[in-house]
């Protein structure tokens, strides 16, 4: 059962620790007390300002196990805090596995502080986790995926619309760094795991993925460059730099271009592009649970 008094309580403690600056939002001149104020976690936590207040009186519905996840993401809480969280709502806390969605307080401040960068935080099955406003401009809203689909490596061997926004030129290369990469997570986690069945899905869905799977190819510590056509700024060749958190096996992926370059002047532009509508609750709009 839910202890929805401890519920609101931890979640009213957490909300008060937190400061703006530790999520990458200006104090202003007119906040009077410490912590954030409400409506500033519920757009971090992607949920609707009125659900979250229901939270903390506390009243309403018990939170999902989705909601809970989210809120534990916005909330920058600690594994600890966020197993915590689930149990006083009522929820067995998630195993700690490779695949959980669980992104951790560090590389959340990293990617706040990231906000006009196409940056992107993903687990190792290639789910997109979070995006900044930038990255959606680049590569669409990557976390509205659901199933096999959340995995870039299965939307690149099942959907001949994911590789639109590369040169066909650059597909086979990129074909075999996907293969490469998810047979690191197979290796690693087994066959009984997600990264398992996922192959067996490719195996069985695309013969490209099939014939590179039977390679075995091995991805070693790479930074390439990656082009990119984008249909509002044209040809961007932008620099991938990825920060890789071991413990939860989280990659923070950025995208930068050489100052000066025509790349790089594209890539502000980018940053500029109003996001097209429905992707905007990905990155910092309530959504109403």
């Amino acid at each position: 059962m839910a202890d929805r008094a401890a519920l609101a309580a931890f979640l009213r403690a957490r909300r008060e620790a937190l400061q703006p600056e530790d999520v990458g939002l200006p104090r202003g001149r007119r906040r009077r007390t410490g912590g954030l104020r409400r409506e500033e976690v519920a757009a971090l936590c992607d949920i609707s300002v009125d659900y979250y207040v229901q939270l903390e009186q506390p009243r309403g519905p018990r939170p999902s196990e989705q909601v809970l996840a989210a809120t534990a993401r916005g909330l920058r809480l600690s594994l600890d805090e966020r197993d915590h969280l689930f149990r006083i709502a009522g929820h067995t806390a998630p195993r700690r596995v490779r695949h959980a969605d669980h992104i951790s307080p560090g590389m959340m401040r990293i990617l706040d502080h990231l906000e006009d960068t196409p940056a992107q935080v993903m687990n190792h099955l290639g789910e997109t986790l979070k995006q900044t406003r930038s990255a959606v401009a680049l590569l669409g809203d990557e976390t509205a995926h659901v199933g096999l689909a959340r995995s870039a490596h299965y939307r690149w061997f099942t959907d001949p619309a994911s590789r639109l926004v590369h040169p066909e030129s650059d597909h086979a290369a990129l074909s075999r760094l996907m293969a490469a990469d998810l047979h690191g997570a197979y290796t690693h986690d087994g066959e009984q795991s997600r990264a398992a069945r996922l192959v067996d899905t490719l195996n069985q869905e695309s013969p490209e993925f099939a014939a590179l799977w039977h390679r075995r190819l091995v991805l070693g510590p790479h930074c390439a460059s990656k082009r990119f056509l984008h249909s509002q700024v044209g040809a961007l060749e932008l620099h991938c730099q990825t920060l890789v958190d071991p413990e939860q096996s989280e990659r923070l992926v950025v995208y930068t271009a050489v100052p000066g370059t025509e790349n790089h002047t594209n890539l502000q532009l980018l940053s500029l592009l109003p996001i097209a509508e429905g992707t905007a609750s990905s990155i910092d709009s309530a959504r109403p649970w």
